[in-house]
């Protein structure tokens, strides 16, 4: 597979969120590179890392935005993230158990959460955070407000 390359066609119109989406895009080429290395490797915990730190970040944000905006589909879109850090916990503990079908699962994974999650989903609330004008707001450090990975997937 070769490598994907941002481009504005990927954006969803809020500058911080594209900033945390391209970290994603940056783990998928990480492993895009890496697609025959072994699970014990360095790359493998490096990126279950990011992936959660990804998540921690991210998700409390985007969701953040959605309550204060009323968006109408936030159940069905928290849902998702929720399977996303389920995801990410069960690659951790085949991590553990020295599965070797780890670095295909998290590519595959990253792939799919980019064409179906970012791609679809997050492209449903574009037009509602723009006329609420998300890019304009303030933004409080991402560490102070974002809930721990275990807040969000206990929820």
């Amino acid at each position: 597979m070769e490598k994907v390359i941002w481009d504005e066609t990927f954006s969803v119109g809020v500058e911080i969120l594209n900033e945390q989406h391209k970290k994603l895009f940056k783990m998928l080429n990480k492993m895009i590179d890496a697609e025959n290395t072994s699970v014990n490797s360095e790359i493998i915990s490096t990126v279950l890392t990011e992936m959660r730190q990804y998540a921690s970040e991210h998700f409390a944000l985007e969701e953040k935005y959605m309550l204060e905006y009323g968006y109408l589909d936030y159940d069905s879109h928290k849902a998702q993230h929720k399977e996303f850090l389920k995801k990410v916990s069960m690659l951790c503990i085949e991590t553990m158990h020295q599965s070797k079908t780890v670095p295909t699962e998290i590519l595959e994974h990253l792939k799919l959460w980019w064409t179906t999650h970012i791609l679809k989903t997050d492209m449903q609330y574009k037009t509602l955070f723009n006329q609420m004008g998300s890019n304009s707001m303030v933004h409080v450090k991402i560490s102070e407000s974002a809930l721990s990975f275990n807040d969000i997937a206990d929820k």
